[in-house]
């Protein structure tokens, strides 16, 4: 004799198989799908989801601190400041070497640095041997500024010494131009008002975003930052910026879109960070802009 059975309709039954089966594949797709996001997250990249107001903010989301840096302490470079993130919570940071320009101290640009260094970043804003020094000599001490960094700084195991980048202003800039051609492994060159009596760098295989003022007469974008921005191979990764208006002088007091784009630059090349390809394509528009172009990065 057989025990008695109960039988479920079967549309219920169908039903609550299917509502079975789509609860298990909709917590695979949850699943599947954070997997995924954390494998599309780079591996350098630091700090929340970008905005324009975290970019045009006068501070990151990394709290910083900074030290000075004595000449007589190292070698290269006529010493400097180091600015930097106080927490490694998220890890190590690519660093960022800044050259002054012509006659001038690193105090003339020094807002860069803990703006920069706020984004989650290591950043030595260097002093040169001599205010004189030309572009060649400025290029040679920011590499051994990040040298010095990497290798014997007291922050240098916060520091990823394969995501280095250079900056500068004026023959600062023209330095940055130098320091990129003679070491390609740097991820990124900022040159602003850059000056160089060198208008051809198509050796340049490191991305440049190079930064130039519409009214400078010092460095006149026809004759720099033009030419040098239009002899560099596509193939390297290149941005051009310049300012309505702007003068020669503009890094030496906070600008906001010279540092959104310097930030959303470093980012997207020293931390691989894609989530900061928006600011750079189509890139910025707006009344302080004067001109923009790019080869829009491709990840």
């Amino acid at each position: 004799m057989s025990s008695p059975t109960t039988t479920r309709p079967r549309s219920v039954a169908v039903r609550a198989t299917r509502l079975a089966l789509a609860a298990v594949l909709a917590a695979g797709g949850v699943l599947a799908g954070s997997s995924g996001a954390a494998q599309a997250a780079g591996p350098y990249e630091r700090g929340p989801a970008p905005t324009t107001a975290i970019l045009e903010a006068s501070r990151g989301p990394f709290a910083t601190s900074s030290q000075s840096v004595s000449s007589l302490s190292v070698t290269g470079f006529g010493g400097g400041v180091i600015y930097y993130p106080t927490s490694t919570s998220e890890g190590t940071f690519g660093a960022i070497a800044i050259s002054p320009g012509y006659t001038a101290a690193w105090s003339s640009i020094s807002w860069l640095g803990p703006r920069i260094a706020s984004h989650g970043f290591v950043v030595i804003g260097i002093e040169t041997n001599s205010r004189l020094d030309q572009p060649d000599s400025r290029g040679r001490q920011l590499l051994a500024a990040l040298d010095y960094l990497t290798q014997r700084s007291s922050v240098r195991t916060r520091i990823d010494s394969s995501r280095l980048a250079v900056a500068g202003h004026s023959m600062g800039g023209g330095g940055s131009l130098e320091a990129a051609s003679s070491r390609p492994s740097l991820q990124a060159a900022v040159p602003l008002a850059p000056w160089n009596l060198d208008k051809s760098w198509s050796e340049l295989r490191v991305p440049t975003l190079i930064v130039g003022g519409e009214s400078d007469s010092v460095a006149p974008v026809s004759s720099h930052s033009v030419p040098f921005y239009n002899s560099i191979p596509a193939s390297a990764e290149k941005a051009y910026l310049e300012l309505n208006g702007a003068s020669h002088f503009f890094p030496q007091t906070t600008n906001t879109p010279t540092a959104r784009q310097m930030v959303a630059w470093l980012k997207r090349f020293v931390d691989d960070d894609t989530r900061y390809e928006q600011f750079l394509c189509p890139g910025p528009s707006g009344s302080q802009i004067q001109e923009y172009r790019n080869t829009c990065p491709s990840a």
